[in-house]
């Protein structure tokens, strides 16, 4: 059984708050109401090529939070803005130029929040004066995490699946501690959803990777093609990736409650340094070598797609730009590229270009 903390759910918040997160909150460690949608969900191979969601420790992981963390009693959810400042719409849509979503402009958030969290943990051992087991994650472990931030407080789900504040908008990045404490008191949860009829964000996605409202079929989603894909991006929808070249914001920046309360974070780390991080030029990315990549995107969440990956999406992007200016670097590419994966990708856009 788990220890019973004297503290109270208002001194877990005002860690955290001390610690720089935006919001938090505290719940008891339950199933996700949403647990059965998510299995149905990947019983209808919605999350395509991802096969670890799928993996049945995972499963079960998500059906109980004791799978994880023998003993566990709560789970401290814990809310980052990372919304950057605004950078002018002509750069992000400049077809010479590749667009990068707006959380990967800065600082990998897991080297930013990570430390925070286990400084967290530390805390509420030293507060309970006793052992208990805490674990930490973000992003990383087989969570249904935007659920238990709805159950938490800290907003809504979206019919594009995202969690929302209601004065803060979509770009959170969200952290768990989870603990073997039970606490007295829980936070209260959000609202269901608070989008009533608006439907911005499904008619927004350019590939209709929402079949129906508050489910997204990854297999048609920008993020996924140019991220978790690791193989040829589908030929049908390869023109409807626009200038992309790593993830998507399109259903959050469309979304009201983004549009009105989202302000720029305080997070410096998270911001780019120049336009060139938020929409690199194109011409300079089908350019990279191995050398250059880790140079340019090291410690960014981009790193962990590698240089053939990025490169591969860049070739798409350069063909839905329709400028001969790219064909020079799509020929070399076709020809002489180590990766079969970017001279397939760069054959296409080559084509692109000749139509």
């Amino acid at each position: 059984m788990g220890q019973t903390m004297r503290l109270s759910t208002e001194d877990i918040l005002q860690q955290a708050a001390a610690l720089g997160f935006d919001e938090a909150g505290v719940i008891p460690a339950r199933p996700s109401p949403w647990l059965s949608a998510y299995q149905q969900w990947i019983a209808a191979g919605m999350h395509g090529t991802m096969g670890y969601l799928a993996r049945p420790d995972r499963l079960a992981r998500r059906a109980d939070l004791n799978v994880i963390l023998p003993g566990v009693q709560t789970v401290i959810v814990v809310a980052l803005n990372y919304a950057p400042p605004p950078v002018p719409p002509s750069v992000l849509t400049d077809p010479r130029r590749g667009r990068i979503s707006n959380y990967a402009w800065g600082a990998d958030y897991h080297a930013v929040m990570t430390p925070r969290l286990q400084t967290l943990a530390d805390w509420l051992r030293q507060q309970a004066g006793g052992e208990i087991a805490c674990r930490v994650y973000v992003d990383t472990g087989a969570i249904l995490e935007r659920s238990h931030a709805q159950e938490s407080g800290l907003g809504f789900i979206g019919k594009n699946t995202m969690l929302i504040h209601p004065r803060r908008g979509s770009y959170l990045f969200l952290g768990e501690v989870l603990t073997t404490l039970s606490f007295p008191d829980s936070s209260r949860p959000g609202r269901a959803t608070l989008c009533g009829t608006c439907e911005r964000c499904q008619v927004a996605c350019p590939t209709h990777a929402f079949p129906r409202p508050y489910v997204l079929d990854a297999r048609r989603c920008i993020s996924y093609l140019t991220i978790e894909l690791k193989g040829a991006i589908p030929l049908e929808l390869r023109p409807l990736l626009g200038n992309w070249v790593y993830g998507c914001d399109l259903c959050q920046e469309v979304c009201p409650f983004t549009r009105k309360f989202s302000t720029p974070t305080r997070e410096h780390a998270f911001w780019p340094a120049d336009p060139d991080r938020a929409a690199p030029p194109l011409a300079d990315l089908l350019a990279l070598d191995e050398a250059e990549f880790a140079r340019r995107f090291g410690g960014s969440a981009i790193e962990r797609i590698g240089r053939v990956r990025l490169v591969r999406n860049a070739c798409v992007a350069a063909g839905n730009s329709r400028l001969d200016e790219f064909a020079p670097q799509l020929e070399y590419l076709a020809r002489q590229d180590e990766s079969d994966l970017v001279r397939e990708h760069a054959a296409w856009a080559l084509a692109q270009l000749r139509r």
